[in-house]
């Protein structure tokens, strides 16, 4: 008894020793990281697999997880070494940073130290080459975590079908709830500055059958766009277009009729919008939408550049299923911080009567709705509501939630009937 004792003593306390402890997450680089500085001509690259053509020291490559316990992280790197039999690398978290030694060819986990997690939240790991005696510093797939700060279990993207959308980052959107018979709905966009990065998409006013809002295309070209789906009685035909605005089938998520005007907006100025929707009297719908440029005060030029209109066939209604979104679409920059504030939203009846939206509900796409990526978040601040995405920021709105927004302070001064281009 005596002997059977001492061996279930023993026993209890390797069960209770920290290695036990030490379950290891393995946070895949394919649907987690990001190249968060290039190199001046690199090819480092993350793809659905993880970090290759790692040949400069200049980049930086960048692996975001959520842990919800403060505490010690353990970190190892997990891949191989091709074009190399030795490089050391630098992972670092905040201003903590250790130096890991990779070798051999084979894949092979590299131990790389602890780190302290002083809060909650989303943790950067940042990873950068220090030395190889090849031409790569090593093909990584992915990052082993343990400790006491994960001990909770952590969040990332663990969905490789879908890691696309991951890197791509989660959209949010408002809903209004507009009156019965709304024929048209107005908004304003204000982006504020820094907070509008390449593939970018603040989506203004959307409708059940389309939508209309503004992008950042890349570093030297911006948009307006709006695109309306086609018809399940058929293909979405345009009726009418603006001056040099492009008009295209679109195709991908769907199809229908996309037209747009290259416009070089700029952060920290607020755009308006307006689209409508008129039953033609022949069993189908019009959709038409004008872009306003700055006006503040009666400075600026306060005009309306019309876009476009379209014919959806067999469906005849007006505005319903109104919302405003914000969307990452270029998973290369999915990492960066998006900012959108959306007010003064009127609805006018078909006979004229102006009612201000001031409520809305929030919701979240698929990619947060299984708790891919969290940093997506909403709210109303003053006269108007905000939506917040990716930059993998900690707090965020609960789904479901409904905001209420102030009074605007003034109704938004616009002929309706004296818009350019009025549709047919």
């Amino acid at each position: 008894m005596r002997k059977a004792a001492v061996w279930l003593l023993l026993s209890l306390s390797l069960l209770s020793a920290p290695s036990f402890a030490q379950t290891k997450t393995l946070v895949p680089l394919g649907g987690n990281a990001f190249i968060t500085r290039p190199a001046p001509a690199g090819e480092e690259l993350v793809d659905d697999t993880g970090l290759h053509n790692w040949s400069s020291d200049k980049a930086v490559a960048s692996v975001y997880f959520f842990t919800h316990r403060v505490g010690k992280v353990e970190l190892s790197l997990v891949g191989a070494l091709h074009g190399a039999t030795r490089s050391t690398v630098e992972v670092s978290i905040g201003g903590q940073r250790r130096l890991a030694a990779l070798s051999g060819t084979a894949t092979s986990s590299f131990h790389v130290g602890s780190f302290a997690i002083a809060r909650p939240g989303y943790v950067k790991v940042d990873l950068r080459g220090v030395s190889t005696d090849g031409g790569y510093y090593g093909d990584i797939s992915g990052l082993e975590v343990s400790g006491s700060a994960a001990s909770a279990g952590l969040v990332f993207a663990d969905d490789p079908a879908n890691f696309y959308w991951s890197r791509r980052g989660p959209s949010g959107h408002l809903g209004f709830a507009v009156p019965e018979n709304t024929e048209y709905f107005y908004n304003e966009v204000t982006v504020p500055k820094g907070h509008d990065p390449i593939g970018s998409y603040f989506m203004a006013n959307g409708f059940s059958q389309g939508y209309f809002g503004i992008q950042v295309n890349s570093a030297s070209e911006r948009r307006v766009l709006f695109s309306v789906w086609d018809s399940p009685a058929g293909k979405t035909t345009l009726l009418k277009k603006g001056p040099d605005v492009i008009a295209q089938d679109f195709g991908g998520e769907g199809t229908g009729g996309q037209s747009f005007l290259r416009y070089d907006w700029k952060p920290g100025h607020t755009y308006r919008f307006i689209t409508r929707a008129r039953p033609d009297g022949q069993g189908n719908t019009l959709f038409s939408a004008w872009f306003g440029t700055p006006c503040v005060l009666g400075r600026g030029d306060c005009r309306w550049k019309f876009i476009a209109s379209w014919k959806y066939e067999g469906v005849s209604t007006y505005q319903k299923g109104v919302y405003s979104f914000i969307e990452s679409f270029n998973p290369d920059y999915g990492y960066l911080d998006r900012l959108a504030l959306y007010g003064n939203q009127w609805a006018v009846s078909a006979d004229g009567l102006w009612t201000e939206v001031k409520s809305a509900r929030f919701t979240v796409d698929a990619t947060a709705q299984n708790r891919q990526r969290l940093d997506i978040t909403g709210g109303a601040v003053a006269p108007a509501f905000y939506l917040r995405n990716t930059g993998f920021f900690s707090s965020a709105a609960a789904p479901g939630s409904v905001f209420a927004r102030s009074a605007s302070w003034f109704k938004p001064r616009v002929n309706l009937a004296a818009l350019p281009e009025s549709a047919p």
